[in-house]
């Protein structure tokens, strides 16, 4: 498994500590058009990106739970984040949960529509897949 995500990484662009880490992963919602608010995060350690594939890391210090209150759900960020980024897309998420009744599935992806129907779909590994406003996903929520 290590092995494995030492790979997926090389030839990445790594920032270390909170703030040059956070500058980085906000970066990358900008220029893929997905919410800047996607990922609160906290003590984070690195981010990282290979722009060749596609591929993001995200270490932070603890896990993370954060309520997005416009569409009331509540997100847990593990301590170790990964996905693929793309325009609009983040596939093959590792790492995130979202609180569903009583369970934690993980969520998988995220899709934002074009314009002008402002929607962000998150699809879990379970088969259930959820449409919400990209507003609730604003960097102030």
């Amino acid at each position: 498994m290590a092995a494995e995500m030492a790979s997926e990484k090389e030839g990445g662009i790594v920032k270390k500590g909170h703030e040059e880490g956070l500058k980085l992963a906000v970066s990358l919602l900008k220029k893929f058009e997905l919410p800047e608010g996607l990922l609160p995060l906290a003590n984070v350690i690195e981010v990282g990106y290979v722009e060749s594939t596609g591929y993001v890391w995200i270490v932070q210090q603890t896990k993370v739970e954060h309520l997005f209150k416009m569409i009331g759900k509540l997100v847990r960020y593990d301590t170790e984040i990964s996905a693929y980024i793309e325009k609009k897309k983040i596939k093959k998420l590792k790492g995130v949960k979202a609180k569903e009744l009583m369970l934690w599935p993980a969520v998988s992806e995220a899709t934002v529509d074009d314009s002008p129907t402002g929607k962000i779909h998150l699809k879990g590994l379970a088969g259930i897949s959820k449409t919400f406003p990209v507003e609730a996903f604003a960097a102030a929520q």
